[in-house]
C-alpha cells in the first residue's frame, strides 16, 4: 500500500504579498502589461529565454533564471528551471521552521507567483508535425513549476492564462500588493485542470501513434456562462462549458440563450451548413425541440406558393437567397415552427431579418449579419431575441462524448457528407439513375440531410428544395411516414383554392391565420371550437370535404421521401404513395429490400439506396 504523506503546516495567511515572480510564457499576449504592473509594485521579475527578451525590449528589468540559480540553460533548453532554487522557492512552506532553515542553508529565496503557459503541444500536433517535433514540444519545466506552485497555493499564486491577468492586478490593487487565498485556490484548481488536460492530450496522441487505445481519457471543461435552468425549471444548476483551450462554436450577439435553445442552434447550424455545402444554395432551417420543423434551400417560389405563404410574387422575386430559404423553411410546417430557433447558412441581410421580425421565433444562428439586420433582430422580443454568430473556423473534435446516468458514451461524430453520389450510385428501381432529375437529386439531398439532424426514427418529405413534412421520434417507421405524410397533406392542401380564398376579418394575427387554415383543412372541430374559429372570418367558409381533399391530393406529384434507416416493410411505401411521392432515398439493407423495391416499381417511384444510416439520438 502506498505511503500517504502527512500535511506540512506553516503560518497561514489570507493575503500573501507578491515580492518575486517567475515568468515563462509561450503566449505573450498581455505579459508586458502585467509585468509592468508587477514592477510598479516592486516585484522582482525572474524570467527565461524569449520571455526575458520581450520584457527587456519593453524596458523592464528582469533576472535570467540561469543567473538566479547559478546554473546555465543546457541540453538545447530542455533544462532551464529544474533546479532546487526554483522549486524550493515555490514549494517552501512559509513559517515552517524546517522549511525556512532548509531554504536559508541552501540559498533558496521565496518565489510568490509563477506566470506560465505550456508549450503548444496540441497546436504542434494539429499542424501535422513529425513525431520527433511533437515530442520536443512536450513541456517538462512548465508543468513542473505549475504543479509546484499550485500545490503550495497556500502561499504561492499560479497564473496560467492571459485571461487571468486583469483579475491578478485587481486583486493586488485591492490587497496592498498581495493575493487572496480564495483566488489562489481557484487559480490552483484551474492549473491542475490544465495539467490534466495537457497530459491527457499527450497520452492520447502517443497511444494513437502506437495504434493502441488509451487507458484513460481526461476531458477538462471550462465554465463559460450559467444557464437559467436545464431542460426544465427544476433542473438547476445548469451551464455551458467549453473544452479547456478550445472555443465555443458560437458568439452570443444578443439575448440570453437557454439549454434547449443551444441544442437547437447546434443542430440547426450543422444542418444548414451541410445543405449549403451539398447543394451550393443558401439554406435555412426552423427547429423546435432539437428536430427541424422545416428546412429549405433557396429555390424560387411558384405563384401558388406565394399565395399560400402570404407573399406577393413581386416581393418573392426580390427576396435575397437567405430570405427565400428561410421563408420556405418556415412554411414547411408553420404551426410547428411557432417559437422556433432559426438557422441560416449565409449572411443574414435586412430581407431575412424583416421576415423573422413578423414571425414568433426565439432566436437565430448564422455566420454573420449586416448592421441593418442586426439592429432589426436586436429589437425583436423587447430586446430578448437570441442572436448567435457561428464561428467559421470552429472545428469540433472527431470523437464526441455524452454522460447519461453515470455512463459516458463516446463515438465518432457523424461527419458523413451527404452528396449527389449517394443518390445516384445505387438506384434499384426501373430506369436506374437515368430516371432521376437534377431537382429530384437536390430534394433527396435536402431530405436526407434533414433527417440526419432529426430525432430517430425519422423520415422527411421534400419538394422544390424544401421539407414539406418531417416525422420525428417514432418507434415505428410506418408511424413516422404517417405523421410526416399528414404534414405533407396539410402543406399541399394549403394551396387548395378554398383555403387560399378564406376571408379573414381585419386584425386576425398572422399565426392565428396559419392555425385557422390548418384547422380548416383538418375539419375535426368541437362545437365550441367551431364557434370561435368561425368568428375569425368575414364570411363563414363552406367545409372542405373529404372528397375535395382527395381529388386535390391526386394532383400531388414529384415529392421525395428520405428515411434515416431502411424500410422494413412495404407499408411505408404504400402510405407514401397517397401523398404524391415519386422519389425515395433510404440506406437499404433490409431483408425486405426486394419487396420494398417491387412496391416502388408498382407505384412508378424511383428509389436510391444510399448505403448510409442516419440515426440521431
Amino acid at each position: 500500500m502506498a505511503h500517504i504523506l502527512s500535511a506540512v503546516s506553516g503560518t497561514q495567511a489570507d493575503v500573501v504579498p507578491i515580492t518575486r515572480a517567475l515568468i515563462s510564457v509561450s503566449d505573450k499576449r498581455g505579459i508586458v502589461e502585467l509585468c509592468t504592473y508587477l514592477a510598479s509594485k516592486n516585484v522582482e521579475l525572474l524570467s527565461t529565454g524569449g520571455t526575458a527578451a520581450k520584457l527587456r525590449e519593453a524596458g523592464l528589468t528582469c533576472i535570467d533564471v540561469s543567473d538566479y540559480t547559478g546554473s546555465p540553460e543546457c541540453l538545447d533548453g530542455r533544462v532551464k528551471t529544474l533546479h532546487p532554487k526554483v522549486h524550493g522557492g515555490l514549494l517552501g512552506v512559509r513559517g515552517n521552521p524546517k522549511h525556512e532553515k532548509d531554504m536559508e542553508e541552501n540559498g533558496i529565496g521565496k518565489i510568490d507567483m509563477t506566470i506560465l503557459n505550456l508549450y503548444p503541444f496540441e497546436a504542434t500536433v494539429a499542424k501535422g508535425a513529425a513525431f520527433e517535433q511533437c515530442i520536443e514540444n512536450i513541456d517538462i519545466g512548465g508543468p513542473s513549476m505549475l504543479r509546484s506552485t499550485a500545490k503550495n497555493h497556500a502561499f504561492t499564486t499560479i497564473v496560467t492564462s492571459p485571461d487571468q491577468y486583469e483579475e491578478v492586478k485587481k486583486c493586488m490593487e485591492e490587497n496592498n500588493g498581495g493575493t487572496t487565498l480564495e483566488m489562489r485556490k481557484r487559480f490552483a484548481a484551474r492549473a491542475f485542470s490544465l495539467s490534466a488536460a495537457y497530459d491527457s492530450a499527450i497520452a492520447g496522441w502517443f497511444t494513437k501513434e502506437l495504434g493502441e487505445s488509451t487507458d484513460v481519457v481526461t476531458r477538462v471543461y471550462k465554465p463559460e456562462f450559467p444557464l437559467k435552468y436545464g431542460c426544465n425549471p427544476h433542473q438547476k444548476p445548469a451551464g455551458i462549458l467549453s473544452l479547456l483551450n478550445s472555443d465555443l462554436p458560437f458568439t452570443v450577439l444578443n439575448g440570453t440563450p437557454g439549454y434547449i435553445n443551444l441544442l437547437d442552434a447546434a443542430n440547426a447550424w450543422l444542418l444548414v451548413k451541410e445543405l449549403r455545402e451539398a447543394t451550393g444554395l443558401a439554406a435555412a432551417s426552423s427547429f423546435k425541440h432539437v428536430s427541424p420543423a422545416g428546412a429549405a434551400v433557396a429555390v424560387p417560389l411558384k405563384d401558388v406558393e406565394c399565395a399560400a405563404y402570404e407573399v406577393t410574387p413581386d416581393a418573392a422575386a426580390k427576396l435575397t437567397p437567405s430570405a427565400l430559404a428561410y421563408l420556405r423553411a418556415r412554411n414547411a410546417d408553420p404551426m410547428c415552427s411557432f417559437g422556433d430557433f432559426a438557422a441560416v447558412s449565409d449572411l443574414v441581410d435586412e430581407d431575412t431579418a424583416l421576415i423573422l421580425k413578423k414571425e414568433v421565433s426565439d432566436g437565430i444562428v448564422a455566420p454573420g449579419y449586416t448592421p441593418e439586420a442586426l439592429e432589426i433582430l436586436k429589437a425583436k422580443k423587447g430586446g430578448k431575441f437570441i442572436v448567435l454568430e457561428a464561428k467559421a473556423d470552429f472545428k469540433p473534435d472527431s470523437v464526441e462524448y455524452r454522460e447519461v446516468y453515470g455512463m459516458t458514451f463516446s463515438q465518432q461524430r457523424n461527419d458523413i457528407v451527404i452528396t449527389k453520389e449517394h443518390m445516384t450510385q445505387k438506384v434499384v428501381t426501373k430506369g436506374g439513375a437515368d430516371a432521376l432529375t437534377e431537382d429530384a437529386i437536390r430534394d433527396m439531398i435536402v431530405a436526407s440531410i434533414c433527417v440526419k439532424y432529426t430525432q430517430s426514427n425519422s423520415v422527411g418529405f421534400a419538394k422544390d428544395g424544401m421539407m414539406v413534412g418531417v416525422g420525428a421520434g417514432q418507434q415505428s417507421r410506418v408511424d413516422c411516414v404517417k405523421l410526416a405524410g399528414r404534414k405533407v397533406k396539410t402543406w399541399y392542401l394549403r394551396q387548395h383554392p378554398k383555403v387560399l380564398g378564406l376571408q379573414f376579418v381585419e386584425g386576425v394575427k398572422r399565426q392565428d391565420r396559419v392555425n385557422a387554415r390548418v384547422r380548416y383543412i383538418e375539419g375535426d372541430f368541437t362545437v365550441e371550437e367551431r364557434a370561435r374559429w368561425e368568428a375569425q372570418f368575414s364570411t363563414v367558409p363552406e367545409p372542405l370535404t373529404d372528397e375535395e381533399k382527395d381529388d386535390f391530393m391526386k394532383k400531388a406529384t414529384g415529392i421525395t421521401i428520405s428515411s434515416d434507416a431502411f424500410f422494413p416493410f412495404r407499408d411505408s411505401i404504400d402510405h407514401a404513395s397517397k401523398v404524391g411521392v415519386s422519389y425515395v432515398a433510404q440506406p437499404g439493407g433490409s431483408v425486405q429490400d426486394e419487396q420494398v423495391t417491387a412496391c416502388c416499381d408498382d407505384y412508378g417511384m424511383i428509389m436510391s439506396f444510399t448505403g448510409v444510416r442516419l440515426f440521431h439520438h
